[in-house]
C-alpha cells in the first residue's frame, strides 16, 4: 500500500497539488520515484535542486569532478566555500538544506558500464547532464537495455538542446538514432568554447520539467522531438526525428 502524504508534505507540495494534472496522486508518484543524474555541473546541479524541491524520493548524483572557480559562473548550486569539493557531494549537501526528506546517493567517480548496469535498472528516470559523447552513448545503451526514460540536455556557447528518449515503447528512437556514434571525438567543452551562464539554468530546469512529467505521468514529452534554443536570438524550434530501423543500439532491443 502506498504511503500517504503527511501534513507537512501536503503543505510543502501544495503548489503542485493545486495543478489538476498532478494533484495528490502525482505528488505521491514523485515521492516514490528514483532518479539518477549523470553530471552535476551547470545542467545537473540545477535539475537536482528542482527535483529535490519537488520531492523526488531518491536521487543518485554521479560526478567525478571537483568544483573550481570557473564553475561558479554558472553552477549556482555551489559557492566559494565549496571550492575543491566533489560536485556530487557538494550538491548533496545543498539538497539536504532544501529538502531533507530526499534520500541522496553520491557516486564521486566515473560511472563504469558494470556499475551503470546494476545501478540504472532500479531507476524511474535518468538525466544525462554529461559533457561528452562517450558518456552519452554509454548511458543511452544502458537505458535502452533496461527500458528507462532518458532526459538528455546540452548547452554550449549560446545554444541549448533538449530531448527525451523512452525505450519503454519499442517504436521510439534512441540517442544513437539521432546522433550516431562515429567513433570520432566531437566534444565541445565550455572550457574552450564558452557558455552563457543562464543558458545552462534554462536547459537544466527544462530537464527537470521533462523528468517530473515522466514521473507524474502527465503531458506530452519530447520523445522524437529535439528542442533547440538560441539565446542570442531568443528563439526556439522543435525538430522531429524518427527511429532508425537499422540502429545498432535500439533496433536489436525492439520487440
Amino acid at each position: 500500500m502506498a504511503e500517504l502524504l503527511n501534513d507537512n508534505e501536503l503543505l510543502r507540495y501544495s503548489r503542485h497539488i493545486l495543478l489538476n494534472e498532478i494533484d495528490v496522486a502525482g505528488v505521491e508518484r514523485i515521492r516514490r520515484s528514483k532518479v539518477c543524474i549523470v553530471g552535476v555541473g551547470g545542467l545537473g546541479s540545477v535539475a537536482a535542486l528542482y527535483l529535490s524541491a519537488s520531492g523526488v524520493g531518491e536521487i543518485t548524483l554521479i560526478d567525478h569532478d571537483a568544483i573550481d572557480l570557473t564553475n561558479l559562473q554558472r553552477q549556482i548550486a555551489f559557492s566559494m566555500s565549496d571550492m575543491g569539493l566533489n560536485k556530487a557531494q557538494a550538491c548533496k549537501q545543498r539538497i539536504q538544506q532544501i529538502n531533507p526528506d530526499v534520500e541522496v546517493t553520491v557516486i564521486s567517480e566515473r560511472l563504469t558500464t558494470d556499475q551503470g548496469d546494476k545501478l540504472l535498472q532500479s531507476m524511474n528516470v535518468v538525466l544525462d547532464c554529461s559533457d561528452n559523447f562517450a558518456t552519452r552513448h554509454a548511458l543511452n545503451r544502458l537505458c535502452v537495455k533496461h527500458k528507462i526514460p532518458l532526459v538528455s540536455g546540452a548547452a554550449i556557447r549560446f545554444d541549448g538542446q533538449l530531448t527525451v528518449f523512452d525505450a519503454r515503447q519499442s517504436a521510439n528512437p534512441c540517442y544513437e538514432c539521432l546522433f550516431p556514434d562515429s567513433g570520432v571525438n566531437q566534444d565541445e567543452a565550455c572550457a574552450t568554447m564558452g557558455v552563457l551562464s543562464p543558458l545552462v539554468g534554462m536547459i537544466g530546469s527544462a530537464q527537470a520539467i521533462e523528468a517530473l512529467k515522466l514521473l507524474a505521468n502527465i503531458g506530452q514529452n519530447l520523445v522524437g522531438r529535439l528542442m533547440l534554443f538560441n539565446a542570442l536570438r531568443f528563439e526556439s524550434q522543435s525538430i522531429q526525428y524518427k527511429k532508425d530501423p537499422h540502429c545498432t543500439v535500439c533496433a536489436q532491443h525492439a520487440l
